[in-house]
């Protein structure tokens, strides 16, 4: 009986790592071990830094906030605080949009828990 080896798949999943590989510099682009090992890298980073871009946002967000609240004469912590103390449930992504692009409905919300 012949050997079976079916090239067919064999190709197609080379190629489809080779078209990952597309606009890598030198020899990681065409390359089949050192293509594949350099997509392998570079997928686990996007799914490490998928993670990494929420911590990022949020540390943006609270950067924003503290700005906003330190206008009005209040600290990111004492802020957060008072919000939670007053039942306020409103989330630091909205919050930090506030800060940002409508300082006077962000100046509503420090004056009400003041």
């Amino acid at each position: 009986m012949p050997r079976s080896v079916n090239s067919v798949a064999s190709r197609n999943r080379r190629k489809k790592i080779l078209k990952k590989a597309k606009g890598y510099f030198g020899r990681r682009k065409n390359v089949w071990t050192i293509a594949k090992n350099a997509v392998e890298k570079g997928l686990s980073y996007a799914y490490r830094d998928r993670k990494n871009k929420k911590r990022t946002f949020r540390s943006l967000w609270i950067t924003r906030i503290n700005a906003g609240a330190r206008i009005h004469g209040l600290t990111y912590a004492e802020l957060i605080g008072k919000l939670k103390s007053n039942n306020i449930d409103i989330n630091r992504k909205v919050l930090a949009d506030l800060a940002m692009n409508n300082p006077e409905a962000f100046a509503d919300i420090v004056n009400k828990v003041k």
